[in-house]
């Protein structure tokens, strides 16, 4: 499908620029690349984030539909890699809906909402999302206040403008470990089942956290996809970074390209490369055997009429027997002597005219040109090409296709080291996730990249025929239904069949 127009000119008309700084420190991506190993194995994050994690309630409302609670701890993980979260982001803030009323004690639902790009405060994700899935459903939810946004967002940041690439990393790490701690808390006051949501950003930082549960946890990633490489790469977001800002710093420091460069790896290169030749390879076998052939036609004509012209010239320098020796003798020649033979012989040059020299060395140079042009077709074919090439001159200036540039092979292996699914664990069980993708989506393009499908069997994807931002605003109800849906499998497998509720102590106090 066609990337929707919509979501190009949504994009152009907003004024938010991302990595104004850069890449961030070094030394702090180093670090980053390094504990990524860590928190995308269930076996090791599980353990960063102790069962009885401190968490402090400081604000508990009651309302006549529900009651709302505040609360705030301290991030994991700042804990575990200190330094690297900024001090205004440091302190996790989120708020909790909750009914008056639970309809089951066995079955009390609590789902997680994460923000997207832009999402500050709570209100936005308690009105549309949160309070409606509570009357529907009796589903509570906690609303997360992500790092640098809200009360969270640093002094010198503008709006959402991220400043740094290892910002939206250290934001991935901070939230995955938030999770576990407001899942630890649930389980000590009786709630349950559990999930996570988000939408867009939140979407893919739902996946992200939901790896790292080791118990059945419904999730239900919106408008999102297996890796952030994409959205940054090739993406209509891919217009709103300075890549020239960014590829300067890149070669100015040397331990970018020569260290850094070395510690991330583009997880769908070789398969999405792999999968494009496959699909073409007929179409780009016959293009390039095409371009051979008329190359070869070109190379004939230029030997025939290079061969005539020299027998012509030296007949007409000829007269009786002479004449008759000497055509021969240069129609010998043109049977034997190479094309190349002729064009460097010197005194055979001299012969022909200035015409047409100048036409044999233009015809020599279309068919080098037809030569090149198969190569770069076959290569098309082969490997990917930014969809905003036509659209953002700034991301290739001096470049024409997206290899050719390190800066931005480097941005797409730095996302896919710490934000594709295929470098965390698969969650505990598939069958309670329920994704939900826009088919013309602009800004999670999917093309080249690994399908949820192949890295989590059992998971359900759904498609809209929508853009991003139409889904966004048209579609929030279906959002909501497949929230309830994944929540009601949970129900059928995990209690009504076995009996039990996964929260087995019911306290009415929350700490």
């Amino acid at each position: 499908m066609a990337p929707s127009k919509l979501d190009r000119i949504y994009r152009r008309m907003l004024i938010t620029r991302f990595f104004e700084k850069g890449w961030g420190t070094p030394e702090n991506l180093q670090r980053l690349f390094e504990f990524r190993k860590i928190i995308s194995r269930r076996e090791t994050c599980f353990k960063l984030v102790p069962h009885d994690y401190p968490v402090e309630i400081t604000k508990n409302e009651k309302y006549s539909d529900c009651s709302i609670l505040e609360g705030k701890f301290m991030t994991p993980f700042e804990l575990h890699l200190p330094g690297v979260v900024p001090k205004a982001a440091q302190e996790a803030h989120f708020q909790v809906i909750l009914p008056k009323k639970w309809k089951d004690k066995l079955f009390k639902p609590m789902c997680i909402h994460l923000a997207g790009t832009g999402d500050h405060f709570y209100w936005r994700r308690r009105s549309f999302i949160a309070k409606p899935l509570l009357r529907e459903a009796n589903i509570g939810a906690i609303i997360l206040e992500n790092p640098f946004y809200g009360l969270r967002k640093p002094d010198q940041q503008v709006r959402s403008n991220l400043q740094n690439v290892s910002d939206i990393f250290v934001m991935g790490g901070c939230l995955i470990l938030e999770c576990l701690v407001l899942l630890h808390w649930c389980e000590r006051n009786g709630l349950g089942p559990m999930g996570i949501t988000g939408l867009s950003m939140g979407g893919h930082m739902a996946s992200l956290a939901a790896t790292n549960w080791p118990k059945p946890l419904v999730l239900v990633p919106c408008l999102s996809w297996s890796t952030a490489a994409p959205v940054f790469t090739t993406g209509v977001m891919s217009q709103s970074i300075n890549w020239d800002m960014l590829e300067t710093q890149y070669y100015s420091d040397g331990i970018y390209s020569e260290r850094l460069s070395k510690m991330v790896t583009i997880v769908d290169d070789a398969f999405s490369a792999g999968q494009k030749f496959i699909k073409n390879f007929n179409q780009s076998l016959q293009a390039l055997k095409n371009d051979i052939n008329d190359t070869r036609h070109i190379q004939k004509q230029i030997t025939d009429d290079i061969g005539n012209k020299y027998v012509d010239v030296v007949s007409n320098h000829s007269n009786g027997t002479e004449s008759n020796t000497n055509t021969s003798s240069s129609i010998f020649l043109n049977t034997t002597l190479d094309t190349k033979e002729i064009i460097n012989n010197e005194s055979s040059f001299k012969i022909l005219d200035h015409d047409k020299q100048s036409k044999v060395l233009k015809e020599t140079e279309i068919g080098e040109q037809r030569q090149i042009s198969a190569l770069t077709r076959l290569m098309k074919y082969i490997l990917p090409m930014t969809n905003s090439q036509s659209d953002n001159k700034r991301i290739d200036i001096t470049k024409t296709n997206w290899w050719e540039r390190e800066a931005l092979q480097f941005m797409r292996g730095m996302m896919d080291e710490c934000t594709h699914l295929k470098n965390f664990s698969v969650p505990y069980d598939t069958s309670l996730i329920i994704a939900v993708c826009a088919k013309d989506d602009a800004y999670v393009p999917r093309e080249g990249c690994s399908s949820l499908e192949e890295i989590w069997p059992g998971v359900e994807v759904r498609y809209l025929d929508a853009g991003h931002v139409s889904a966004y605003v048209l579609h929030q109800k279906l959002f909501r239904c497949c929230v309830i849906e994944a929540f009601e499998r949970s129900k059928k497998i995990y209690i009504m069949e076995k009996g039990k509720s996964l929260g087995e102590s019911i306290k009415t106090t929350l700490t």
